[in-house]
C-alpha cells in the first residue's frame, strides 16, 4: 500500500535527510527525476523510494528545510510523461505506482518506485549507457555510477572473477612468499584439517584460491594473489602504495610537530602475514583488563578492546579497499581511539553497514580470509564488531564512507563514552535533563569537534529519524548549533562552549602557526606570507599545468593548514574545481592530510601537507 503524500511531507520535515523520500518542485519532468527514479530501482536493500513531485521547500530560522506542497500546473502530463519516460528511455521498462493527491489545496504527484530485481540491474538511460547512465542512491542523493558499482549491482549475476581477479601482468609466480603459503596452509589445517584444498600442490591451490589465473595455458599471478601472498619485494615493484602504516600519536589530535615526529611502523608484507602483525602491534599497546573466567582460579589479562573487534576491522579494512589506487591503509592510535583509514568507499550504501549481506570489492581476497576465519562470513563483520564493543562496554565503533573522496573511516573507542569527567562537563553545559542518547552526542561533538546523524545512529544504535529527533532536540536546546544542510548536515557544539573547547585543546598541545587576518574566513593577507611564498603565489596565479599548482598547494599547506575556501581564494581557482581536481586526489595519494582526521565536517577542517618519507 503507497503511503499519503500527507505522511511522506511529515516524515522529509522530521529528518536532516531522507535516503527513500525525494521531493521535486517537477513542474515538467527533468533529467534528475529520472536519475531518481533509477537510483530507487537501482539501490541494493533499500526496497524503493518515494517521489512527491510539486513539492517546494524553504529554509527557516533554525536552519531546517522545511518541505510543503507547491501543486503541480499539469499533472495528468506529468504523470502521463513520467510513465512513458520510464517506459521507454531505459534499458529495462519500469512500472512505477503514481497517484495524484491534495496537500493544502494543491496538487501533488506521489510515485512509489519499487526496487527492480537483481536480474534487471543495473537500470540505466540507454542513450547514454553503462556505468555513467546507471545511478545509485547514496544517502539522500543520486550519486552516477562508476565501474565498481556495477559490480555491486548485479548481486549474483556478476560476472565469474572479481576485480582483484584480474591478471597482473608483470607478475611471475616465483614472486610468491613461500612463508605465506605456509601460513595458509597452517592456518587452514588447524580450521579445518579436511580442507580439499590442502591435499593439492602450491601451484593447484593457489589456483583454487584465486591467486593463480590460467591464460593461454599459462598461470599467471592475480591482483588477489601478491597482495596475499606476494613477496615484499613482489609488492614494492607492483603494488607501490600497498602497504599498512601503523602511527602512534601523543594525545588525541593530530598535530604536526616538526621537532617531535610521530611513532610510526611501515608495514610491507603479504596480507597473511601483515595482518597478524598489526594485530599484534595495536593489541601490545592497548591497556589491559583483568577478569576471571568462569570455573577458574586464575585471572587473565585481557585488552579492553575485544581481539575479535580489531581482527574484524583490520580484515575489513583489507577486504574492502581499493588496490588500484595509490595510497596505503592508514591505522592511527591516539590516546582515546584507533582510526583505520582505507581507500575505496563503501559499497553498502552507509545506513545499511551492519545489516545482512555483503557487497564485496575483492570478493577473492576475501573468501581467503573467511576460510581462515579472519573475518566474519555473509557481511556481518561490522554487526559483530557493534556487538562485542557494546558487551565490553565501549561506545559503538563508528563508520564513515565518502564517496566523493573515495576513502572510508573506521573508528574504535577506547574507553566509555561517558567518565566521570565527562559526566562532570555535562552537568555544567546540559544540565540534569538529559538523555544517555543526547549525553552521548554531545561528548561526541565534545571530543571530534562535529557529530551527523551517520555517527549518531552509530554511536546510539538508532535509525535516522531517532538520530535526527536527537539533534534537533540539543538544537532547539541551545546546546548544538546546526550546520551545512540536507545530506552535508553536521551539528557543532554551541559557540561559547566551542570557543572554551578550543582554547583548552589548544593550550595542552604544540603550538602551530596562527592564521594571518582573513577576510570572512577566507582571504589572507599577502604581506602577512614569508617572502618565498608570496612570490610562488604570484607564479601561480593563471594558466600554471597540474603538477606545479599541486607542489605550489603542497608548499603552501607545509606553512600553516589552509582551508579549501583559502586556497581557492590564495589560488584564484573555482572551489570545486580545486576541491575534486586537486585537493582530494592530493589526499588520496597522501600529499595532504586532514588537519582532522576525526571528523570529516569538522568546522575548521584545513588540509596539512605530510611529512615526506625518510
Amino acid at each position: 500500500m503507497m503511503r499519503s503524500a500527507a505522511d511522506l511531507f511529515e516524515e522529509l520535515n522530521s529528518v536532516d535527510e531522507s535516503i527513500r523520500i525525494e521531493a521535486k518542485r517537477a513542474s515538467e519532468l527533468g533529467k534528475s527525476v529520472m536519475q531518481t527514479v533509477i537510483a530507487f530501482a537501482n539501490e541494493p536493500g533499500l526496497e524503493g523510494g518515494y517521489l512527491l513531485l510539486g513539492g517546494d521547500w524553504f529554509i527557516n530560522d533554525k536552519g531546517d528545510t522545511v518541505y510543503r506542497a507547491a501543486g503541480l500546473p499539469n499533472p495528468d502530463k506529468v504523470q502521463s510523461d513520467l510513465a512513458s519516460q520510464c517506459a521507454s528511455r531505459l534499458n529495462v521498462a519500469l512500472r512505477p505506482e503514481m497517484q495524484l493527491e491534495t496537500v493544502d489545496g494543491k496538487t501533488v504527484l506521489v510515485v512509489y518506485v519499487s526496487e527492480a530485481d537483481v536480474t534487471q540491474k543495473p537500470v540505466y538511460l540507454k542513450a547514454t549507457g553503462l556505468p555513467y547512465g546507471a545511478y545509485r542512491r547514496i544517502g539522500s542523493t543520486d550519486q552516477h555510477c562508476v565501474d565498481e558499482d556495477l559490480w555491486v549491482l548485479r548481486g549474483e549475476n556478476q560476472p565469474l572473477h572479481g576485480p582483484d581477479s584480474s591478471v597482473m601482468t608483470d607478475a611471475r609466480p616465483d614472486d610468491f612468499d613461500p612463508a605465506a603459503v605456509a601460513v595458509y596452509r597452517r592456518e587452514r589445517a588447524r580450521i579445518n584439517p579436511r580442507a580439499e584444498e590442502l591435499d593439492y600442490s602450491d601451484e593447484d591451490m593457489l589456483e583454487a584460491l584465486g591467486a593463480l589465473r590460467r591464460v593461454e595455458g599459462q598461470l599467471r599471478p592475480t591482483l588477489a594473489g601478491i597482495v596475499l601472498f606476494g613477496k615484499p619485494l613482489a609488492l614494492r615493484r607492483l603494488l607501490p602504495a600497498v602497504r599498512i602504516d601503523y602511527i602512534r600519536v601523543p594525545g588525541n589530535e593530530w598535530v604536526e610537530d616538526p621537532e617531535n615526529r610521530f611513532q610510526s611502523i611501515d608495514i610491507r608484507k603479504p596480507l597473511l602475514l601483515a595482518l597478524p602483525q598489526v594485530e599484534a602491534s595495536i593489541i601490545d599497546e592497548l591497556p589491559k583488563g583483568f577478569h576471571l573466567p568462569e570455573g577458574q582460579l586464575q585471572s587473565v589479562q585481557e585488552p579492553i578492546l575485544p581481539r575479535q573487534v580489531i581482527r574484524e576491522a583490520l580484515a575489513n579494512a583489507a577486504m574492502h579497499r581499493s588496490y588500484t589506487v595509490h595510497s596505503p591503509t592508514q591505522i592511527i592510535r591516539y590516546g582515546n581511539r584507533i582510526e583505520i583509514h582505507n581507500v575505496g568507499y563503501s559499497l553498502k550504501e552507509p545506513t545499511q553497514l551492519g545489516t545482512p549481506g555483503s557487497r564485496l570489492r575483492n570478493p577473492a581476497i576475501a573468501a581467503v580470509l573467511h576460510d581462515l576465519h579472519l573475518a566474519e562470513a555473509k557481511g556481518t563483520g561490522i554487526r559483530a564488531m557493534r556487538r562485542l564493543a557494546a558487551e565490553a562496554g565501549l561506545p559503538l565503533p563508528d563508520f564513515h564512507s565518502d564517496r566523493q573522496a573515495n576513502e572510508f573511516k573506521l573508528t574504535l573507542f577506547l574507553h566509555n563514552l561517558l567518565t566521570e569527567e565527562d559526566h562532570a562537563w555535562l552537568r555544567s553545559f546540559a544540565g540534569p535533563a538529559t538523555s544517555a542518547d543526547e549525553a552521548k552526542a554531545l561528548i561526541y561533538a565534545r571530543s571530534t569537534g562535529a557529530v551527523d546523524n551517520s555517527a549518531c545512529r552509530d554511536f546510539c544504535g538508532v535509525d535516522t529519524l531517532a538520530a535526527s529527533l536527537v539533534l534537533r532536540r540539543l538544537r532547539d536546546r541551545g546546546l548544538l548549533e546546526k550546520q551545512g544542510a540536507g545530506s552535508r548536515t553536521y551539528y557543532t557544539l554551541a559557540a561559547a562552549e566551542q570557543h572554551e573547547q578550543q582554547v583548552a585543546v589548544d593550550s595542552s598541545q604544540p603550538a602551530l602557526p596562527q592564521h594571518p587576518p582573513d577576510d570572512e574566513g577566507c582571504k589572507l593577507e599577502l604581506a602577512t606570507f614569508p617572502p618565498e611564498l608570496a612570490t610562488l603565489l604570484v607564479s601561480l596565479k593563471g594558466r600554471v599545468t597540474g603538477e606545479t599548482l599541486r607542489e605550489g598547494i603542497n608548499r603552501l599547506c607545509a606553512w600553516i593548514p589552509l582551508t579549501g575556501d583559502q586556497l581557492a581564494t590564495l589560488l584564484g581557482k573555482d572551489r570545486h574545481y580545486l576541491r575534486n581536481k586537486h585537493l582530494i586526489p592530493m589526499v588520496r595519494n597522501g600529499q595532504l592530510r586532514f588537519r582532522y582526521p576525526e571528523s570529516s565536517k569538522h568546522p575548521h577542517q584545513a588540509y596539512v601537507a605530510t611529512m615526506p618519507e625518510t
